[in-house]
């Protein structure tokens, strides 16, 4: 229990400077110095010091969602095995839990968007939900063919099994890859689908949501994007890179080796991921659609290549 509860403290400590050294990244990318790599905890203290302001027209629902959004999305990420697995909560970190609690936190999010009824918040939570109407397709489908490779969806199991010296390297396996990081982005909000430091009201679609928000509530929902750009990493390193996992009751030594390997795959994904918001524009948004439908078609794609593999 002592483990899950530190494995719960790490990601919640980890998520705002692995926010800070993407940002520090493409600021050196574009020849900038940027700002330092703790600013995203320094901007959630100031929110946290700040009066909330709400709304005369919010309700409940507006003054609620940032915590539920929150919890759901700690919780998410806490389920995920990064750096030990075989925890306490091991036989609930299944990747379909995973999608509806993130599927929970995304619908509590887009309400309150409408809540306040302005205008941009309701473009915001439109676009979320046909976002979301292609990305939960496409990130299910990668599901399966996971579950259809380990013989269950417990991301326990899917690590162990892809350790296995059976697994080899399977072109269905590149597919859904490739399928967990389209989805990954644009769930994230990131270049090319969104842009997480846009403030231009035609094109956001995150921040069109939260633009009544101050104080605590806005900590709150910030802290929530930073767990779920380190859950997403966590997902990829956890199933499609599982080496240096320890297992529960290896000790302490193990632990912190893990830890350490985890820090490492996920300043390696960072890298890669302001690298690759460096190179590439952000598309039109009439253009999401067709973005996404091919990551769900990649999906579909590993999931049937997989299936007539191993039925043959």
């Amino acid at each position: 229990m002592t483990v899950q509860f530190g494995q719960m403290l790490l990601v919640l400590a980890f998520a705002p400077l692995l926010t800070g050294y993407v940002r520090k990244l493409k600021a050196h990318l574009l020849r900038r110095q940027g700002p330092p790599l703790v600013q995203p905890y320094r901007d959630l203290l100031r929110l946290l010091r700040k009066e909330v302001v709400l709304a005369h027209s919010a309700s409940w629902v507006f003054r609620v969602a940032p915590y539920l959004v929150f919890a759901t999305t700690w919780a998410a990420a806490a389920l995920v095995p990064t750096f030990a697995t075989g925890l306490v909560f091991s036989n609930a970190a299944d990747m379909i839990a995973i999608v509806a609690l993130l599927g929970s936190a995304r619908f509590m999010l887009a309400l309150a968007g409408l809540d306040v009824g302005t205008s941009f918040g309701g473009i915001g939570s439109s676009r979320e939900m046909m976002i979301a109407s292609l990305a939960e397709p496409a990130m299910l489908m990668v599901v399966f063919t996971l579950s259809l490779l380990g013989g269950s969806t417990q991301l326990s199991t899917i690590a162990a099994s892809m350790q296995g010296p059976e697994v080899g390297l399977r072109v269905s396996l590149a597919l859904a890859l490739v399928a967990l990081i389209m989805v990954a982005i644009a769930e994230n909000a990131r270049i090319p689908v969104d842009n997480p430091a846009t403030h231009l009201e035609l094109t956001m679609v995150h921040e069109a949501m939260i633009l009544e928000y101050s104080g605590r509530h806005l900590a709150l929902i910030e802290t929530a994007s930073h767990l779920k750009l380190l859950l997403y990493l966590s997902v990829i390193v956890c199933v499609f890179f599982p080496w240096g996992i320890a297992v529960s009751g290896q000790g302490l030594a193990a632990y912190f080796a893990g830890v350490g390997l985890y820090a490492v795959k996920l300043a390696g994904g960072g890298f890669l991921l302001a690298v690759f918001e460096t190179a590439i524009a952000k598309m039109r948004v009439f253009r999401v659609p067709d973005f996404l439908g091919a990551a769900l078609m990649l999906g579909f794609l590993a999931a049937l290549l997989l299936f007539v593999t191993q039925a043959g």
